[in-house]
């Protein structure tokens, strides 16, 4: 039987083949080509799709209200300064740390303008500030706010309440970062960060407090049987100082002359603990007795009180934390400005972000927040520019 021959089967095309004619195709469409042109040169004239569909992947629709980034225009500007306000809400739509430098003026501003629609009572503001930046030129302008009444409490480390007091009575000069400690050491010189301090300030610091715990004590002890004992706080010593300084270049004096309470859970780390330690040793077998429970029923009954809450804090800490606590004990803050450059990796509270505040309760789930990475000393006065010191 004769049996008839096959066809051999057509082969199968291979996706890769699909691919390439359907280049080839496009390219044929898209281009006038010599006559001679092969297949080869055509197929290598056009990307791969993979790589074309990884590149170009299409785009969801923009969502309404995106913000688009725009720039500090200077030419918007032209014949004329550029006011520090201006520059500041320019920033807003920058990106990175200038959009957080805009975005903490607006919510200073929103806690400025918000009152109660019953009582007229504006945001009580708890402003906290580590010791170097008192020690810093920024010392002027938390001295500002505090002479114009801008912030309702203080909290800061005992350096910020001590360097204050030092500053009245010897100056702190500019050095350097890379000044040799060992060399500083033998002339008797402190440094801080590029600041320097000399040792000769603290030797004035305790000609002058150490009289002053000297009444502080008398006081206490003579008040010890009356209906009124006398009970010293951090808070109560810091307005003594602030009166007994009498200088308006002092934060503290203008804390004391506006009624400002200024909190400082660790009053005796620093200088300040290290004048009481001495005075201990002056005054035996009497003590000189500060109360710090008092000052925490204190800053948590004004924040429990207030109509609504705002934390500007500078640095981290313990005046982070201790502004954060008390504002725990009403629910959280309304609104909070941060300003430090510590990041969260290693689980520090200074290093947290705001979020992380709020699932402890210490700003509000639907307050308004910002952190700012960026050292005080550089974007704090642009943001007091743009705020408490814009003329309207």
């Amino acid at each position: 039987m004769i049996t008839g021959s096959r066809k051999s089967p057509r082969p199968k095309v291979t996706p890769v083949q699909v691919d390439g004619r359907r280049r080839i195709a496009r390219i044929l469409r898209t281009h006038a080509l010599p006559a001679n042109t092969n297949a080869y040169t055509l197929f290598n004239m056009a990307a791969p799709t993979g790589a074309q569909d990884a590149v170009l992947k299409p785009s969801d629709p923009v969502p309404q209200g995106a913000v688009p980034v725009v720039g500090l225009d200077f030419d918007k500007f032209a014949g004329r300064n550029i006011t520090a306000a201006e520059m500041v809400e320019s920033m807003t739509n920058m990106g990175f740390q200038a959009t957080s430098v805009g975005q903490a003026a607006q919510i200073i501003n929103g806690m400025r303008e918000w009152r109660d629609e019953e009582t007229g009572q504006g945001t009580t503001i708890f402003l906290g500030y580590t010791s170097n930046l008192i020690s810093s030129g920024l010392r002027e302008t938390l001295r500002w706010l505090v002479q114009h009444k801008h912030v309702s409490a203080i909290v800061t480390t005992a350096g910020g309440v001590e360097e204050d007091f030092i500053k009245c009575l010897a100056p702190t000069y500019l050095g350097s970062f890379s000044t040799a400690g060992a060399s500083l050491r033998a002339k008797g010189m402190n440094r801080i960060g590029n600041l320097v301090v000399p040792n000769s300030n603290y030797c004035a610091f305790e000609d002058w407090v150490v009289p002053i715990f000297d009444k502080m004590l008398e006081e206490q002890e003579a008040s010890k049987d009356t209906e009124e004992p006398i009970n010293w706080t951090p808070s109560k010593m810091i307005n003594r100082l602030g009166k007994e300084i009498n200088d308006e270049r002092s934060v503290y004096y203008w804390a004391w002359k506006n009624d400002i309470p200024v909190f400082c859970p660790a009053l005796t780390d620093g200088s300040l603990g290290d004048m009481l330690y001495f005075h201990t040793f002056k005054a035996s077998p009497l003590q000189l007795r500060v109360d710090i429970v008092e000052d925490i029923r204190k800053i948590n009954t004004i924040a429990v009180r207030a109509k609504r809450a705002g934390m500007i804090i500078l640095g981290g800490g313990i005046v982070k934390h201790h502004i954060a606590n008390a504002c725990l004990m009403r629910n959280g803050a309304e609104s909070a400005v941060i300003i430090n450059t510590a990041n969260e990796f290693d689980g520090s509270d200074a290093g947290a972000r705001p979020d992380e505040a709020v699932s402890w309760g210490k700003i509000k789930v639907d307050g308004d927040s910002v952190k700012v990475y960026a050292e005080a000393t550089v974007v704090f006065p642009l943001i007091v520019a743009s705020t408490f010191a814009k003329v309207a």
